[in-house]
């Protein structure tokens, strides 16, 4: 009789259905580094003006390897691999580090990483030291304490142990600067490092083809709802005149192409960079400089897991700091001052000077908006493929593609701005008068 095998583990996701994982993958999601994320909420303090927005990073991580795994399945499907184990092993490793490519995120997520040591603390030995020596006195970024993790705590022990690939490998795909000493991604005289990693992060990445979809829905806007089957039904792979591997494109997924692009330009004005959001993020940043607290997140791998939103809330909390009280009782600075679209820093900068001459304390803020990330143009091209027998290939990147859609505003590279100024509630009134005075070239309004 044939010996009976068990299904895979099963989670079960609002936005994809039931996730599978397989007994290696279970062991990964089951270590302290992973299940740290469930204390960090993925969209920072977006739940205060969202208050459905209080999914973690967790289950944004598990959503990331379910469409790392469809999306890997998408590119090689006609490509056999010599044996299945060996198919199996990269396709594991591109899961995984999809699952754990949030793993160096601060607690409140974005809001408190500017309480990053160095890079040099960190003490990175992944890193290729050419690509990272000129910033080894520059604050570390969340990326670098992903690196880490992955290879400087117990959590490259349990990749090895598992999986049928190396935690370096599996850094190698999150971050450039990570160097590979074998030729484990190369097959049949291909380099495909460059291609996995583009499913990771590029411009159309499981990453963002995730969050958007899970902001989304708990928030309640409506700006992400994209056609995320679609656009992983028809990815597919290039090689180049040099046989460089990248991520490929079937024209008939185009529209929806440009549907994921506006979606998260407008996720990112209307969610992303919502006033009170930001406010709470800019308290926090004057707590902590401003104040003796002297906050600073552990720069050793196995220190930084024991961080997360509960234990920088504590230390909120045990805080006399002005600005602790007021993000631990809800009463943030309020908006006297906001403008969309490219306003000029010096025309922002003017009203500033203007609050604090009046003996007001402004906290300025700019936020911009693009629909490609920043840097887009050193990222690898997303070729688009032609139907005429599939040999009609362009590199275009995502920046060209945007440009020839959106002829406007939305296609320029500096993208769109929300310029605002902040007060405390007592000098709103104040500060608007303030504001219109200088607008309208009246004389200063000083004093209470």
């Amino acid at each position: 009789m044939k010996r009976l095998t068990l299904p895979p583990l099963e989670i079960r996701c609002p936005v994809h259905g039931a996730i599978a994982v397989d007994a290696a993958e279970a062991a990964i999601v089951d270590h302290r580094a992973v299940q740290r994320l469930r204390g960090v909420r993925q969209l920072g303090f977006s739940h205060l003006p969202f208050p459905g927005a209080t999914h973690t990073r967790f289950s944004h991580s598990l959503g990331a390897m379910h469409l790392a795994g469809a999306a890997f399945d998408s590119v090689f499907r006609d490509q056999p691999f010599p044996t299945e184990a060996r198919r199996l092993a990269l396709r594991r490793c591109v899961r995984i580090a999809a699952l754990c490519h949030d793993l160096g995120h601060a607690p409140y997520s974005h809001a408190a990483e500017f309480a990053m040591p160095p890079l040099r603390a960190l003490g990175l030995r992944a890193y290729a030291p050419a690509r990272v020596r000129a910033r080894l006195d520059e604050r570390a970024h969340h990326e670098d304490y992903t690196v880490a993790i992955l290879t400087e705590s117990s959590l490259q022990d349990a990749i090895q142990l598992h999986l049928g690939c190396s935690a370096t490998h599996v850094a190698a795909l999150i971050s450039d600067d990570v160097g590979v000493p074998d030729d484990f991604f190369v097959q049949d005289g291909y380099d495909l490092r460059g291609l996995l990693s583009q499913l990771i992060s590029s411009e159309l990445d499981v990453d963002r083809l995730d969050y958007l979809q899970r902001d989304s829905l708990y928030t309640g806007a409506r700006y992400g709802q994209i056609d995320a089957t679609w656009l992983i039904s028809h990815l597919a792979r290039h090689v180049d005149d040099r046989n460089q591997v990248g991520l490929a494109l079937d024209n008939r997924a185009l529209y929806a192409l440009d549907d994921f692009l506006l979606s998260r330009f407008h996720m990112f004005l209307m969610v992303y960079f919502h006033g009170k959001s930001v406010v709470y993020e800019e308290m926090l940043k004057r707590w902590v400089l401003e104040s003796d607290t002297d906050l600073r997140l552990p720069a050793a791998a196995e220190d930084y897991l024991d961080t997360d939103d509960a234990w920088l809330w504590a230390r909120l909390r045990a805080s006399d700091s002005g600005w602790a009280r007021r993000i631990t009782r809800y009463a943030p600075y309020k908006v006297a001052f906001e403008e969309h679209g490219s306003a000029e820093q010096t025309a922002l900068d003017r009203r500033v000077e203007a609050l604090r001459h009046a003996g007001l304390d402004p906290i300025p803020s700019t936020a911009w908006g693009h629909v490609l990330g920043k840097g887009s143009g050193e990222k690898a091209p997303l070729y688009i493929i032609g139907e005429t027998g599939r040999n009609e290939v362009e590199a275009r990147t995502s920046a060209r593609r945007l440009a020839d859609l959106t002829p406007g505003r939305l296609g320029r590279p500096e993208g769109a701005g929300i310029c605002r100024i902040y007060v405390a509630p007592e000098q709103l009134e104040l500060a608007r008068a303030q504001l219109a005075a200088v607008w309208q070239q009246q004389p200063l309004l000083l004093g209470s």
